[in-house]
Parts: structure tokens; sequence; C-alpha cells
């Protein structure tokens, strides 16, 4: 036998590249185009002889009025594409008809604007007025109709007698002060409370005390709007600008050596009469006001001066009870300092008393006398019958 002879590796290689021809000799092959029906160009040698046109572009009627609409596939698209668009739209559907029966309705999403800091205040306002439902807006108190006619009457007077220390000035009054004629009625008004904690009154008077104040503490009471209302919120700027000279009109008659404005509306008020526009925030300071702001003034009288104290509405909770405290002790001081000085000023006007004793020794002198001459006239009287028995005898 003949022994068996391994060719080497760089032999095998060797024959193997003699036995394939050169690539240059190699004619390219056309490529077989194949027109379908459907009018769909096929490259038979990359779609397996035309097997996929089957598959591919054989369509329904159906099927080719959406492909009209625009929702089926492209006809300009390779085949692959068509193929992989046909496969994922068969998924679609088939998993469209395993999980019809377990759907279950989503909820709806809510509407509502989430804020984040990063967000601008314009861009959050209108998204806001987007998603919410529209509100009414509530006319400013310029703009509302008051019907003053369903007011109910106001049982209240004015207590202003001339040459008053104070005159209290109040914004309009409540319901109940309407009803009883009492100032600052309601129970949970702090007027009453604040006067004594100040010092203007030496007790706690109650409100049937109103019309004692002038006599007791030379204290008066008005209103700059008359109308009964349940808050002053319900008073309209028209009614309190009007109230101005109505105001001013009584201090000029009265002429109380201060004004206290219970109120920082009422203030606003006489600024936008006098000024012609709103008073700014910088310009508003409680306590005492400059003596060019004093009313009344006018016929060689400098006016009253103005005081602004807080509001004593129980409805006002702007401010703590310290706060308002403190305004109503500087107002309380003074009045207390006017009161003793005014005591003093009728003390030493008054004129010196006549000392009683020598006139009361006089009478009793004149009154000895009378009755002396009186007994020796009955001494007269009682000896003259005698006279002429003596000398008869």
């Amino acid at each position: 036998m003949r022994p068996l002879t391994i060719p080497s590796p760089a032999a095998v290689i060797h024959r193997t590249r003699q036995m394939i021809p050169p690539a240059s000799s190699i004619p390219d092959p056309e490529p077989v185009v194949d027109v379908t029906e459907d009018d769909v160009p096929v490259n038979k040698k990359t779609s397996f002889n035309g097997i996929l046109n089957k598959y591919l572009h054989q369509t329904s009627k159906s099927e080719g009025a959406r492909n009209a609409e625009g929702k089926s596939l492209s006809t300009t698209s390779s085949p692959a594409e068509v193929l992989k668009r046909k496969l994922e739209q068969s998924e679609d559907s088939d998993q469209t008809g395993r999980t019809t029966s377990r759907s279950r309705p989503t909820p709806p999403t809510s509407t509502t604007a989430r804020i984040t800091r990063s967000r601008s205040r314009a861009s959050t306002e209108s998204t806001l007025s987007a998603s919410s439902p529209t509100k009414k807006s509530r006319p400013s108190r310029s703009l509302r109709t008051i019907d003053t006619s369903s007011s109910p009457p106001s049982l209240l007077r004015d207590t202003i007698p001339p040459n008053l220390i104070l005159l209290f000035v109040g914004v309009n009054p409540g319901l109940l002060t309407g009803a009883t004629g009492f100032a600052y009625a309601h129970p949970s008004n702090l007027f009453w409370k604040l006067l004594h904690s100040s010092g203007i009154t030496t007790v706690r008077h109650p409100p049937s005390d109103t019309y004692r104040l002038p006599e007791l503490y030379s204290v008066g009471n008005t209103n700059i709007v008359e109308r009964p209302t349940r808050d002053a919120s319900m008073l309209s700027r028209a009614e309190m600008d009007a109230g101005v000279p109505v105001l001013e009109a009584k201090v000029a008659s009265q002429r109380p050596e201060a004004v206290c404005l219970v109120g920082k509306s009422i203030w606003e008020a006489v600024w936008r009469v006098r000024k012609g526009r709103a008073i700014k925030k910088e310009e508003f300071h409680y306590g005492w006001q400059d003596e060019s702001e004093n009313m009344g003034a006018g016929n060689g009288w400098k006016g009253a001066r103005v005081f602004v104290a807080t509001t004593t509405s129980g409805l006002a909770a702007g401010m703590s009870m310290a706060e308002k405290e403190a305004i109503w002790s500087e107002l309380g001081r003074w009045v207390v300092k006017r009161r003793e000085e005014r005591k003093a000023e009728a003390a030493a006007s008054a004129p010196a008393p006549h000392a009683p004793a020598p006139a009361v020794a006089s009478n009793q002198a004149a009154a000895d006398t009378t009755a002396s001459a009186d007994n020796a006239v009955e001494v007269t009287d009682n000896a003259t019958p005698t006279a002429p028995a003596s000398a008869v005898s």
C-alpha cells in the first residue's frame, strides 16, 4: 500500500486559490425585477424569487381604501420596511384582541395646575385662570351701588357740647348701636375697654353712659356717617367722603380742643377730600398728626388737633391688643393732663370768697341792739302809766 501523504496547509491554500476564478472574470448578475399586478417592483433575487410577494402586496379592498386615506403602508417603501410594518400591525392587532377584555377605563386626569417656585407669577396666574372655573369678580367699594333705603333708623345722637377736651369720631353706628342709641354698644367692641385702660375714664363705663361722658370727662361722640350697618365695609367711599365737610362744620361750630378719629378709614376719607388723592403708605401713621392738618380751623381759631387711633371693632384683627393699648395710652395721657390743667385754671380764675365770721358778728350785734331797743321801749311803755299814779299819790 502507498503511504498516505497529508499536504501541508500552505499547499492546500495554494490549490484552493487556483480553483477559485478571479473576481474580474465573473460577470455581475443582473437583478431580476418583476412587476406585480399591484404595480410594486419586486427584486426576485432579494425576495426569494418573489415568494414574499404573496405576503406583502396582496391587500383587500378595505385595506386599499385605507391606503388611499394615508393610513396604510407607503408604496415607495422598501420590501424590508414593508414587511417590518406589516408584522408590527399584526402584533398590535393581536395584542389589542388579547387586552380588550381586560382593559379598564382610565381615570380622568386632573387639570389642577401645579405651582413651582421656578415658574413665573404671570404664567402661574394664566394657568390657574385657564384651569379653574370662572368666579364673579367683586366690584370695588367705589363702584358698588349702596341701597340705603333698607337701613334701619339710628337712635344714636351726637354729644358735642361746646369746648370739649376731646371729640371721638367713629365711622358709623352698628346695628345694635343704632337700635339702642348707645355708642359702641356691641359686646365685642373694645371702645369702652380702651377708654378705661388709657385713663380717659376712671372706671369702665357701660354703653348706656354715652350721654354722661361730656359732664364727667369733657369727652363727646359723633360719626362721619350716620347710616347704621352691620360693619363699616358696607359703606361706599362716596358716603365716607360726603361726611367729611359735615364733620368739619361740627368741629368748627363746637370747637373741641382735639379730635380723635377712631379708625384709619376716617383719616383716609379726610385725606382724599382735602388732597384729592388717596393717602400713600409712607404718609400714614397713627397718633398725633401735624398741626397743619387741624380740623375746623377758621375765623381766628387754629382748629382742633387730630389724633388717629386704631379701630375698636371686634371684626378687625390686624393689630394685637397690646399695640392698640399703646396707641390709646398716648391719647389718654394727654386727656388726663388737659383735664388737670383745666381744673387748675378754673381754680385760679375763680374770685376769692369773703370771710364769713365778721359778717356774722356784725349781724349778731345789730340783732342785740335791736333787741335792747325793743326792751327799752317795752320798759318805757310799762312805766308810762305809773307816773301819773305817783303824781296823783
